[in-house]
């Protein structure tokens, strides 16, 4: 094992037993006990997100088609809910993979990743609903987008180079700092990530350690934010946390691969729908804001 994929691995541990240890805590003192939808929700995006798929949009929209929680509380729940797993499934990957980037650019990009999830915990409980949903519906119609151009061979091919020149690293770090923001509203860094390197000319099979490494410290780093806020809601995050755990470990080594084509097409159709069903919620609301309030006198 490298000296770089253990300098990743023990921070990103360390986090992420600190986040579940956290949660369970806060899930116990309110009794949030999970239901067995919320846990088969948790194992379903898990098991594919570990095959491929993604597992934030099928859970937003999820949880928007079942109104199983506020709008606002939608993404910052998912981001709790489903950072246990991915950093599991983050690590699993990491142990086959290795790590063959550019320390310089790797150690930026998390950084700026870290920064921005943390500066987007403030940013996104401040957030006006309408926009909060607006940002959402952004985050699905992206991940549609990337569904769609994965199934059609499209997406961008990239290069070999295992580093950047350093203007392009600094958009490349200052761009993980958006994607931390983002991050707080239920998009996910993986495809916008992997896209940009590509266009990069980067070889995509590098990027994995720096979207795995980043994800997961930013993602234990702004999820104990949100629970010491107290803005999410326990009972689902606590669910796909449990029902996650155990599906991440039977995709990477008992299932390993299997075809999902049909599958993203399914995901990507449904994602589609629920992008345009939150995008509608956002313009009702951003028009309810702006309608004058009509004195009582008047409206009698």
């Amino acid at each position: 094992m490298s000296s770089m994929l253990i300098a990743l691995l023990v921070p990103i541990i360390l986090a992420t037993l600190v986040f579940t240890f956290v949660l369970l805590k806060a899930a116990i003192e309110g009794r949030a006990w999970p239901s067995p939808e919320t846990l088969g929700l948790g194992a379903v995006v898990c098991f594919f997100d570990t095959l491929g798929i993604g597992s934030f949009a099928p859970s937003t929209a999820w949880l928007k088609f079942r109104k199983l929680t506020p709008d606002r509380l939608i993404p910052p729940t998912i981001l709790v809910g489903l950072t246990t797993a991915a950093v599991i499934e983050s690590i699993i990957f990491l142990l086959k993979l290795g790590v063959k980037v550019d320390p310089v650019l790797l150690v930026g990009c998390v950084i700026g990743l870290l920064m921005g999830g943390l500066l987007g915990v403030r940013l996104v409980v401040r957030t006006r609903v309408w926009i909060v949903q607006l940002v959402v519906a952004f985050g699905l119609f992206l991940a549609a987008l990337m569904y769609a151009l994965t199934n059609l061979h499209l997406m961008p091919g990239g290069g070999t180079a295992e580093t950047l020149p350093v203007s392009m690293m600094a958009i490349a770090i200052i761009a993980n700092f958006m994607f931390g923001i983002l991050f707080n509203y239920g998009v996910g860094n993986y495809a916008p990530t992997l896209a940009m390197f590509s266009l990069m000319g980067m070889d995509p099979r590098l990027c994995f350690p720096i979207m795995a490494a980043g994800a997961g410290l930013a993602g234990a780093a702004a999820s104990i934010g949100h629970i010491k806020i107290g803005e999410i809601d326990f009972r689902l995050a606590t669910g796909i946390t449990l029902g996650g755990i155990p599906l991440v470990f039977v995709a990477a080594f008992i299932v390993k691969s299997m075809s999902v084509e049909m599958l993203r097409w399914l995901v990507f159709v449904v994602v589609l729908y629920a992008g345009a069903v939150m995008l509608r919620a956002a313009l009702q609301g951003r028009k309810g804001e702006q309608e004058p309030l009509v004195p009582e006198a008047l409206a009698g």
